[in-house]
């Protein structure tokens, strides 16, 4: 089935055969142990957590960690890939599933937590603060951004492609853009982590303060 035609050369990007390949290669329980180890700290951090949303899901994999980690909480997400939209929806763990891109969500409701992972470098520049916008404006308390961290934005070039990956401090644009986010902790899971590897992930969990 082809998928839908999006606005950015990106969100065409991930919602088509690229995301699908996506899909494929990242999954597995090594990933969901991975994923265990690094909420089990961030949430660590955080009080009365009953909701979370994860824009740019995926097939689940987080959701899957979340869901052992809360196991009360109602857990939704975004996702652009009609693949993965699929198999988040056979997935017991996550409660709402929203087929649609990041760009184009508008949130009616509040969870206590909203986060990215992996997301944020994928997104054209021109469009993060529209997506800044929305990670502020679903969250009722706590903002979490994990990516990979650059002081200066630049381009990487992603498995041959160009203007598909970019790294910066999304999460000191964040807080530069909404007077009211504070800093609470944050942290950095190396790709050769003994135990629970991640791929060089920065992360940076804020909490609202009004």
């Amino acid at each position: 089935m082809m998928s839908a035609s999006y606005d950015t050369e990106q969100e065409n990007f991930w919602s088509g055969t690229f995301g699908d390949e996506y899909s494929r290669r990242n999954q597995g329980p090594e990933l969901i142990v991975a994923n265990l180890a690094i909420f089990a700290r961030i949430l660590s951090r955080t009080q009365s957590v009953h909701s979370i949303l994860e824009l740019g899901a995926n097939i689940g994999l987080n959701i899957v960690a979340l869901r052992q980690l809360i196991p009360s909480a109602s857990l939704g997400a975004v996702e652009i890939n009609e693949g993965a939209v699929s198999q988040l929806r056979a997935r017991s763990e996550c409660d709402q599933v929203f087929h649609e891109s990041i760009l184009n969500f508008n949130p009616t409701d509040k969870w206590d937590l909203v986060f990215t992972k992996g997301v944020l470098i994928h997104i054209n520049p021109a469009d993060l603060t529209r997506v800044y916008d929305v990670l502020y404006d679903a969250s009722a308390r706590y903002v979490l951004v994990a990516e990979y961290y650059n002081p200066n934005p630049v381009e990487v070039v992603y498995r041959g492609h160009r203007e598909r990956l970019f790294k910066r401090d999304f999460a000191g644009e964040l807080l530069d853009r909404f007077s009211d986010l504070r800093l609470v902790d944050y942290g950095f899971v190396w790709k050769r982590d003994h135990n629970f590897a991640q791929d060089d992930v920065t992360w940076f969990l804020m909490e609202k303060t009004k």
